[in-house]
Order: structure tokens, then sequence, then C-alpha cells
């Protein structure tokens, strides 16, 4: 089947996350609980309420809002955007792809995506990411063009270079499982801001923005675990332990890394965007005071 649905190419396809359990580097995550179709092949056969068995990982990057908001009712423009985007963190958009299978239909992933967003600790600042700036994969948005609010006069990415690591429960060390990079994204921050903002949505200081999977052509830069096991007929691996993974294990640790590289041989990073997997109703622990 194709991925890309026919409004793919037209506009920067999005939902709505919620800012409660977004989640700073390091911060446990525990395996969602939600409805499971029982037959997977025949939806009357009922659901069950049990822990998710197919967890992953999405590999993502965020972007701040700044600025002053823009009216409720006026939408961004283009020659805006740029002024709007404060700074840039790694962003794992964890999933529970069993739970979105049974619910996503016809509004959209919901329990399946509101149980932790983690992020990196350190905002990366846009005005930092200029001396890396460089043209997408796509290169540009010809087939179609995109209507005339979208349409970027400065069209381009950066060059962040993205892996992700998987270390097992007792392991020693992380095994790399995919590595991409931010400019395969083929819609950029500017046009999912002013997307977001086209019905007149007013967008505050602080407010987040992903990404989306952030995934190129080869098999070795996909963005998650469904994509690089390929929708679980390969397994990923083997990781320190000699273990494979088609999806995530309680134990798990899931690491994200971004580095920027220099022509002059200077490096720009994210730090570390990571987190454990924590068994299902699993209390994790509190937080660090302030």
């Amino acid at each position: 089947d194709n991925a890309l649905q026919p409004n793919g190419l037209p506009l920067p396809v999005g939902y709505h996350g919620r800012a409660s359990s977004v989640v700073v580097s390091g911060t446990p995550v525990v395996r969602p609980k939600g409805q499971l179709q029982l037959d997977k092949a025949d939806a009357s056969k009922g659901t069950e309420h049990a822990p998710c068995r197919l967890l992953d990982f999405e590999l993502e990057m965020g972007f701040f809002v700044g600025g002053p908001a823009n009216r409720l009712g006026a939408p961004l423009e283009m020659h805006e955007a740029e002024d709007r985007i404060f700074g840039f963190v790694l962003c794992n958009d964890w999933s529970a792809r069993d739970v979105q299978k049974f619910e996503y239909v016809p509004l959209g992933p919901f329990g399946a995506k509101n149980f932790a967003t983690s992020i990196s600790p350190w905002v990366v600042m846009a005005e930092a990411l200029l001396p890396f700036r460089c043209a997408t994969s796509a290169g540009s948005q010809a087939e179609p063009v995109p209507l005339p609010y979208l349409r970027d006069p400065n069209y381009s990415s950066y060059d962040v270079q993205l892996e992700v690591a998987i270390t097992p429960a007792g392991g020693d060390r992380a095994t790399v499982v995919t590595t991409s990079n931010y400019r395969h994204m083929y819609w950029t921050a500017p046009q999912q801001l002013v997307h977001h903002s086209v019905t007149g949505c007013d967008m505050r200081p602080a407010d987040l923005l992903a990404s989306g999977t952030i995934s190129g052509a080869d098999a070795s830069a996909y963005g998650s675990l469904l994509e690089l096991c390929w929708q679980g007929t390969r397994e990923v691996g083997p990781l320190c332990d000699g273990s494979t993974r088609k999806f995530l294990r309680d134990g798990d640790t899931v690491s994200m890394r971004g580095t920027c590289l220099h022509s002059s041989g200077y490096t720009l990073g994210f730090g570390e965007c990571a987190g454990q997997v924590l068994a299902a109703a699993t209390l994790p622990p509190p937080p660090p005071p302030p």
C-alpha cells in the first residue's frame, strides 16, 4: 500500500497534541494500556483492555514558537514564519501502534500518542543553525506546487545528522539502529507553522510543534521500528546482548542524538533525547526537585 495519502503533498498533514505529557530526556516512559483489537483481521470480534504490544519510537525534531502571538483569527504569513521560530530540539514522539490501529479511524491518533513525548534538554536557537542550512532531500516542491500561502521562497532545511540507539535492559552499551537527517523532511518548519495557523489559530510563545517521523529513502534511514522491521516482517539488530527487535520491550532505553558538522571543523549538538520503557502500570519515580 502507498503510505502517502492524497493530502500528503498538497499540505503538511498533522494533528494536535498536548503539553501535559511532554517530558525532558531521562524521564522513564510507562508502557501504555489501551483498547486492542482481539482479531486484527476481524474487528467484529471486539477488543480488550491490555498493555500495548507494539510500542515504537518516532525520530522527530521539534521547534518552539517565539515572538508575539498572532491575533486569534489572523493567520501567520510565510514572510513572518521564520521570525516566529525560536529554536529546535530532538523529539521522540512515542507511539503505541496497536492502540493506534484500532482507534485512529476516522479522527486520527488519540491514546496511542498522548502518553509521552520526549524532548532533548537544550533548545538550539534557530540562528545557531543558519550555518547548517541546506537543500531538502526533495530539492523542490514542484509536483504539485504548494498553494500560495504555503510557498516558501527560502525552501530549505538544516543538515542535522540524526541517530537512534537502543540499549536493552541490563545492556552495557547502546546499539545504533538507524541514522537519518533532518533534511529528509519534505515540509519545512516555517511551512508547518504557517499551515497550523491558516485557519486563524493563534500561535503563542513556547508552543511546541514536531516535524513528524524523519525517514530517508534508504532502509537504514527509517525513523521508526514500524518502518525498520517493515511491519513486523524483519528483525532489527542484533543489540549488544544478541537480541533483536521488532518493537520495544520493557527495560529498553531509546536514545536519540543530533549533530551538525561544519566544514571548518566545529560541531553543534542537541544533547541526548533518551527514555527507558517501564512495564505497564509501573509507577515511575518522582521527578527531581527543581
